[in-house]
């Protein structure tokens, strides 16, 4: 018979240290998803009950009477737009960086000076020049200005852009030159080459570039609260709401809160194999 190895301590006081690092991480969420389905005479009590009767009230009331959803149709449209633009758009800028290098790495260093800029710091401009553009007919048309959908999805694409740009361009770089080569003796020209040949490679890059910069758009607050009033008003903003003059309605905000966390963690458990793949690619050379 085989001889059950014994743990050692260090291996005890790994698993233990993981264990309060889960549970640390863990119990504000289960905190926040059990008071969401508590009434509202058994939330603010000293000492906290943990027996009590489940209700939906408090989704009901951040649902319908909130108006949360529309905050969530604003969030995932403005999300899901900035973040093809930025895929598309740091798709070809990586993709050159890596290929021709112009600047001799200078010009790529000026895009991540653009992120190091915080957000405070220009959301002032931001606000002006939406202003501003939202008064022109062209503005009303494409829906950029203040209160409108355009201007986060500006916005994001912005602050999105050189942070993509920086991650992809490594990806690019992994990938052969050699398979290029050869696409391009079959007759392929350099458009074909990327669509059909580099792109397929990337994609577990891509697919982490994308996965961030939603996740980034999804829970950013600074441009939705301050470029936005009602109608474009996105969830983080739409939390914020529920602090009112009579009080903060803690069943509400739990429940927007939990409503607010629950789509994107269900996307990053559902595509983490995607997101190690994709961290990892180009790790191990050949």
């Amino acid at each position: 018979m085989l001889q059950q190895r014994s743990s050692t301590p260090i291996e005890i006081l790994r698993y233990a240290l993981i264990v309060v690092i889960l549970t640390a991480s863990l119990f504000p969420i289960a905190w926040l998803i059990i008071t969401s389905f508590k009434p509202a005479d058994d939330i603010m009590v000293s000492p906290p009950r943990f027996i009590f009767t489940p209700t939906l009230d408090n989704y009901t009331y951040a649902l319908h009477k909130a108006n949360f959803m529309h905050f969530i149709q604003n969030t995932l449209y403005v999300a899901v737009v900035s973040t093809v633009f930025v895929i598309v758009l740091s798709s070809l800028a990586s993709y050159s960086f890596a290929r021709y290098n112009p600047g001799g790495g200078n010009i790529l260093f000026f895009i991540l000076t653009t992120k190091m800029f915080p957000a405070i710091a220009v959301v002032l401009p931001y606000f002006l020049i939406f202003k501003e553009i939202g008064d022109t007919a062209v503005g009303k048309a494409l829906g950029i200005g203040l209160d409108r959908p355009g201007a986060l999805i500006v916005s994001y694409t912005m602050f999105n852009l050189p942070f993509a740009i920086w991650l992809m361009v490594s990806f690019f770089q992994d990938i052969p030159r050699e398979l290029e080569d050869s696409a391009r003796l079959d007759g392929y020209n350099r458009l074909q080459v990327l669509w059909r040949v580099v792109l397929p490679l990337a994609a577990p890059g891509i697919a982490v570039t994308a996965i961030f910069c939603l996740l980034f758009s999804w829970n950013e607050f600074l441009f939705a609260y301050i470029l936005t009033r009602d109608a474009a008003r996105t969830i983080t903003v739409g939390v914020e709401s529920f602090f009112t003059l009579r009080g903060i309605l803690w069943g509400p905000v739990a429940a927007a809160a939990t409503i607010s966390v629950a789509p994107m963690l269900v996307f990053v458990l559902i595509l983490q194999r995607y997101m190690v793949r994709g961290l990892t690619f180009g790790a191990v050379r050949g």
